[in-house]
């Protein structure tokens, strides 16, 4: 896909009207290959560290809500991969230029799911913190099949809507609205998960 206004525009309005949208194609080949490559690296190197839920005061590790690991990526630090960030940085001017979200920021981990773990019902909005926005999965997954386990789901009040964590699928959702979980896995899975942020709160059409 073209990062362009024209390529993103239905994608927006899908954002608008469901509070998500899924975008296939999203990188070029070769550097959905390169963030392949990178997070397997570090997952082989075990700089990955486990997950915990909540934020500040409210940090805790719960094993039996979310057992993923993560690695928090440094655009300094991470250079090899300086174009997923330029991407992201793309992706944010598109918001704000097409949506009027007011973004002013963002931040990414890497996310392993060793067979047999998952991420429980719950929402990407931190009590005592609000600013992020709008939540953003790259999948990284070249060989996953049905049956694999890991899926994504998002929760609404009409119903629930399964993603497969395809390679090189990108999926945008409204981090405050949509209660989502991350199913068992049966393989490794992988993907960079993060969240467009906004400072001030409040502002934008999707309110």
């Amino acid at each position: 896909m073209s990062w362009t206004a024209d390529q993103w525009v239905l994608h927006f309005d899908r954002l608008a009207d469901q509070d998500f949208t899924v975008v296939d194609g999203a990188f070029p080949d070769g550097e959905t290959e390169r963030l392949l490559a990178f997070a397997t690296s570090h997952v082989h190197a075990d700089d990955l560290h486990d997950a915990g839920i909540g934020a500040d005061g409210d940090f805790q590790m719960d094993r039996r809500v979310r057992s993923d690991r993560v690695l928090w990526l440094e655009p300094e630090r991470d250079r090899s991969i300086s174009f997923f960030f330029t991407r992201m940085g793309d992706l944010m001017r598109l918001l704000n230029q097409l949506c009027f979200l007011g973004l002013s920021g963002h931040e990414f981990h890497l996310a392993h799911y060793p067979r047999g773990t998952f991420y429980r019902r719950h929402i990407d909005r931190f009590r005592h913190r609000n600013n992020r926005q709008i939540s953003v999965v790259v999948y990284l997954n070249p060989a996953w099949r049905p049956g694999d386990g890991g899926e994504l789901v998002l929760y609404q009040a009409g119903g629930k809507k399964v993603v497969e964590p395809l390679f090189g699928r990108m999926v945008l959702f409204r981090s405050d609205r949509l209660e989502h979980e991350v199913m068992e896995t049966h393989v490794d899975r992988l993907a960079i998960t993060g969240w467009m942020l906004y400072q001030p709160p409040g502002l934008g059409f999707l309110g």
